[in-house]
Formats: C-alpha cells, structure tokens, sequence
C-alpha cells in the first residue's frame, strides 16, 4: 500500500499530471490539501473530473492531526492533494517524514508551482536568492524576519520571491470564548498589503532595503487563464489592482539585458521599465553560462 503526495499545479483539475490522476485513480481515500494554498477550481470539480470522493484536510488536520491521512496507507493506497508541488511547503515534508518512519512506502509526484512559474515574468530564476513568506499582520503582531533576507538578497543582486499569507479556516476565538466553534472568512493577503507592510517595516529598519522607488514585479493567478503580471516600483504597485487571489510578490535585484527587455512589456506603463532600473553591465546570462558549461562536457 502506497501514500501518494500528488501536486496539483497552480490551474484547475486539468493541470493534474498523467501520473499523478493515475495515483487519484488507483486510491482508496483522496485528501486534498486545503490551507497551505488553492486551487482554481472547487473540490466538487475535481470529484467530477477524477470520479473519486474528496475529504478536506484542513488546517487542524494537516498539522494536528495528520495520522489520519498517512495511518490509513497501512491498509489501502491513500492520495494526497497538494495545490502546487507537494514540496514547496514543510508541512508536507513532515507527513512524509511520519509516513516512512511508520514504514509506509510514500510516492511524489511533483507538478507546477509558484517556485517555477514566477520565471512568467522575465526574471531568471539562476538569479533568485532566499524565498520568504510575509505573514498578514496582526494589531502588535508584526514579525520582521523575512526583511534580513530581502536585504541579503539584494546586497547579491539577487531576486527575492515573497510568498504572501493566506488565512483559511482560522478560529473565530471571540465566539469560541463564548463556547460557540465558528471560523473566520478565508483571508488572501494582496500584493498592495504585502508593499504596505513592506514600507512599514522599512521605517522601523530604516537600512534604505524597501523604498518606494524599489523595482518590483506583482503576480497574481500565476498559471491560471486570468494570469496577471505587472512590473514597476514599490510605490507604482501600490496603485495597481490586481483582482482576486493568489497574489505573491517580487523584490527585484540586478538585472540582465534580457530581463530588462522582458519587463519591459509588464511595466505599468508599458516600456518605461528601463527608464528606472540599470540592468548590470557586462553581465552575461546564467542560462548562457549553463549551456556553455554542457558544451564543455559534452566535448
């Protein structure tokens, strides 16, 4: 008996893989992932398109109770849903981690991700530095950490991808206080909450990292038909409506040629990219360095 940990890609139920509908197909039980990220599309339309039924994992069931998604696989083969690729987020790595030391063989089958498809933008994914995710504040609660890795990023001339806070399912604790279990709406942090925050947390740094002349490119729907990419500075971004949910963010670095002349067509202003920015000279692209790299090997 096999856990499958099976992404999904960042579209709807077509982006599922040939490999990955046969790991749905053969399972007894099919979980689907619900709070690390979501899908373009509703748990009933991949019941319709896969013939098979969805249980929801939430959040209380992915962190606390996860035994009931990977103990099930002792017995029968169990699919595991994951919006994305199944290893861009730990928690996963976790039940997988809990899986094998329970002696259940586990099975990945990757897909699409934000990780890969940020590259939609012109950016060059050799020139990305850290990842970091900029939590939603909360009243006092304000964490800062992601701001250091965005400024080591930035002393290298490297890009840094912002993954931006999704609320699902979160405890209403007012009602529960008065004994009533209730969850508040799903909460999608915007690329212009995410810059608010940003040139907040620069004021109390104050290291010259996050300006409102920064460069930056806002995604939103990444992989999905109503796709949307627009480049500019911290301060142009913000005016940008960038409509529903997913959204995530780019700190730009240095920039190569090619970059430049690919940003330019995502500029608020259409082709007024390099009006601002000074791509790097002399630079030669990593993709060249790589294939120059296989050439030498190849001979």
């Amino acid at each position: 008996m096999v856990l499958y940990v099976v992404g999904l890609g960042l579209g709807d139920e077509d982006d599922i893989t040939v490999r990955g509908l046969k790991a749905v197909q053969r399972s007894e039980v099919v979980f689907l992932e619900a709070y690390t990220s979501v899908l373009g599309a509703p748990k009933e339309r991949l019941e319709t398109a896969f013939g098979k039924s969805i249980v929801v994992a939430d959040r209380a069931m992915v962190e606390s109770e996860a035994e009931r998604i990977y103990l099930p696989a002792k017995d029968t083969d169990v699919c595991f849903l994951v919006v994305g690729d199944p290893l861009c987020a730990t928690t996963h790595t976790d039940i997988i981690l809990r899986a094998k030391e329970a002696g259940i063989p586990v099975e990945v089958v990757h897909n699409a991700s934000v990780m890969g498809a940020v590259a939609s933008c012109g950016l060059q994914l050799y020139s990305f530095g850290c990842t970091v995710s900029i939590p939603l504040f909360e009243g006092e609660w304000r964490p800062d950490s992601f701001y250091s890795k965005i400024a080591y990023n930035r002393a290298g001339g490297m890009h840094t991808l912002c993954l931006l806070d999704i609320k699902m399912k979160e405890p209403d604790y007012e009602q529960m206080m008065r004994g009533r279990v209730q969850y508040l709406p799903p909460r999608f942090m915007t690329v212009n909450v995410a810059i608010e925050q940003l040139l907040a947390v620069e004021v109390t740094k104050d290291e010259g990292v996050l300006l409102l002349e920064t460069p930056a490119v806002g995604l939103a729907r990444l992989g999905q038909p109503t796709q949307q990419i627009v480049a500019g500075t911290l301060g142009e971004l913000l005016e940008v409506d960038f409509g529903r949910p997913l959204h995530s963010l780019v700190i730009c670095g240095e920039q190569h040629p090619c970059e430049v002349e690919l940003l330019q067509f995502f500029h608020v202003t259409r082709g007024g990219w390099n009006k601002y920015v000074k791509p790097v000279e002399d630079a030669s692209s990593s993709s060249d360095e790589e294939d120059e790299t296989q050439q030498q090997d190849d001979e």
